[in-house]
This record gives C-alpha cells, structure tokens and sequence, in this order.
C-alpha cells in the first residue's frame, strides 16, 4: 500500500512540476495541459528506469557508476589536451563536448557493469561471492530436494551454475525432519542426506543464502522474491509453484518434466516383456511398469497376474501426470492374426 501511495507522489509531483514550468514559458492554460501530461510522461519513465534498475545485480550497479565516472574523467582529460584552443568557439565545443562526454561515458559505463561480476569486497555481506552470476543460477526448492533426483542430476556435470540453497528452505526440511509423523519425518531426514550429497560431489558449487523475506510466509513466496532478486531459475517438481514462477516471468526447470522427456520413445505395434502386478480398473485389465515407472495398461492380462509376458502396444496417452502405455498379450493378436489368415484362405478357395 505505500508503495502506491509513493507512486502516485511521484505521477503528481512531476505532473505539477511539468505544469509550472510550461506556464512560466508560456502563460497559457493549453501550454499548461501539455506541460502535466509531460510530466506523468517523465513519472511513467522513472517507474520503467526503477524497474530495470531492480533486475540488475548491486554489484554491476557499482561497477557502472566507477565505469561512468572514469569515462567522464577520460573524456575530460582529452578535452584539456585536444580542444582547450577551442573554448571561444561554443557553437563547436558544445556539441564536440557531448560527443565526446557521451562517448566516453558509454564505454565507462558498459564496462564497469561488465567487470562489476569482479567486485568483492569479503567484509560488506552484500558484496561477497555468494550471490555468483545471475543467468547460471539455479534455486532448489524443498520438494525437487526430498525427491533425491537433482542429486543424479547434478553428478553428470549437466547443471551448469551455482546451486542456491536459501536458509528458508533449510529450516523448512529441518522442520519436517523433526516431525512427530514419521512419514514427515523420513521425507525431511532424506532431504538433509540429499543436500549432504550434493554438497559432497566434485564441480557443484553448492551455497547457502541467507537472504530472507519476513514480510512474506509462504516459502514458494520467498522462492520467488530470490529468483527475481539474482535473477535465476528455480527448480522443481511442484506444478502448483511451477505455474505461479511463470506467470511472474521467472523460469522454471521441472525435474519432472526433464523425467518424461528422457523416457523412451514407445510406438504402437511394439512389443515389450514385463511382469502383470496388479489388477487394472476395467474388467480383465492387469497392470504393469516399465522401470522409469511408466503405467502399462494389458487388456485381458489380469488373468496373468504375477506373471512375466510379451505383450504389443496398441497406443500410448501423454496426460499432465505422465504417460500411460496400453497393450494386449501378445498371445491373443498371434491368435487373431492366424484367425484373419484362416478366413482369407478360405474365402479364396471360394
């Protein structure tokens, strides 16, 4: 709510500002009219210039302002040595002056916010190395952690860029650790040993933030606010944070959707051997998995519960939650293929 209140502060100061100034130019209520929508204008552009201000690093921030000011002394420095002869000649000096002034400072400025990644100073917590680049960032969530899967992830080299671990997530697996229901606390326990492996493995660049957001409860909240503070990714398994990081323009890497994309490639008329687990939820239907977890639907396979069969794939349905494979034993399509070859034979004999 204050934020707004300061906002439209602002779109009314510069409104009233841009309107006085118009005036006393020129004493007319048109002029005036002009001057305010000019200065909602230059409000509107300061909100942009803050917006973007707040994706850049603190770091780069202060390794621009260096940059600029060295170019500004540059450029000084080439005007005293190049042009003091030409001081009497304003309608030559001003505009050489801003080009030169422009020039130099450009240049100061793109590179001081390049080499600002440089910038350590280990006695400001603000500056220290534990906030790395922004584009290889990645930020694990409580639930992508107790999944266990990030940890084979990360051992095949193929996460690039710090792994953030915010102190709130920590305390969240602490907490769940501690539970008293001891699924809770088996999932909280197996979180910690996830970290404590991760951490071990050579090439990861593991680190703890402490970076925390008490105005906000919710720890996917906070998950978010971090993202978009070192401008990162995070990553997860839950849909629901998943859905909410995109809306607000923060991407997200879903470990489960990483899982359905390296599953292999399944086509009708193939044919696979797996073993009949359970009774499906249609009449005669059985139930097996492939080792990814695949759900393999057998028409007539409940008879052959607990058995190892061939079966040939008659489709496969991609949903939101996975994909599903349906088949039907092999035995009964070698049946009715011999059937059909039957009934052809003796319609020719005819």
């Amino acid at each position: 709510m204050g934020l707004w209140i300061l906002r439209l502060l602002l779109f009314l100061v510069c409104g009233i500002s841009g309107y006085y100034f118009t005036t006393e130019i020129s004493p007319s209520p048109q002029v005036g009219l002009w001057g305010f929508l000019g200065g909602l204008i230059l409000a509107l552009l300061t909100l942009f210039i803050e917006r973007e201000l707040r994706k850049i690093a603190l770091r780069n921030l202060l390794g621009s302002f260096i940059g600029l000011i060295f170019g500004f002394i540059v450029a000084n420095l080439i005007s005293n040595v190049f042009f003091s002869n030409l001081f009497n000649h304003q309608q030559i000096t001003l505009p050489l002056y801003g080009g030169l002034y422009g020039i130099c400072g450009y240049i100061g400025l793109r590179i001081g916010l390049k080499k600002g990644e440089e910038i350590h100073l280990s006695g400001w917590k603000i500056f220290s190395k534990s906030l790395p680049r922004s584009e290889n960032t990645k930020i694990l969530d409580t639930s992508v952690i107790i999944d266990g899967r990030i940890a084979d992830i990360t051992e095949t080299g193929f996460v690039e860029g710090a792994l953030f671990i915010p102190q709130f997530v920590l305390s969240e697996l602490q907490h769940i650790a501690d539970s008293s229901d001891s699924v809770k606390r088996t999932r909280g326990k197996r979180g910690l040993e996830v970290l404590h492996r991760i951490q071990k493995q050579v090439g990861v660049d593991v680190r703890i933030v402490d970076t925390d957001y008490p105005g906000i409860k919710e720890v996917d909240a906070k998950l978010i606010e971090l993202a978009k503070e070192v401008q990162g990714k995070i990553i997860t398994n839950d849909s629901n944070l998943n859905k909410v990081a995109e809306l607000q323009g923060i991407e997200v890497l879903n470990i489960n959707e990483l899982a359905n994309s390296l599953k292999p490639v399944v086509l009708p008329g193939e044919e696979m051997n797996v073993k009949i687990l359970k009774e499906g939820k249609e009449m005669g239907q059985g139930v097996a998995y492939l080792d990814d977890g695949t759900m393999i639907v057998v028409d007539n396979g409940k008879r052959q519960m607990g058995k190892t069969v061939d079966v040939v794939v008659t489709s496969v349905l991609q949903t939101p939650a996975g994909r599903m494979i349906f088949a039907r034993l092999k035995e009964e399509t070698s049946r009715e293929g011999k059937g059909k070859d039957y009934y052809y034979h003796l319609d020719s004999e005819f």
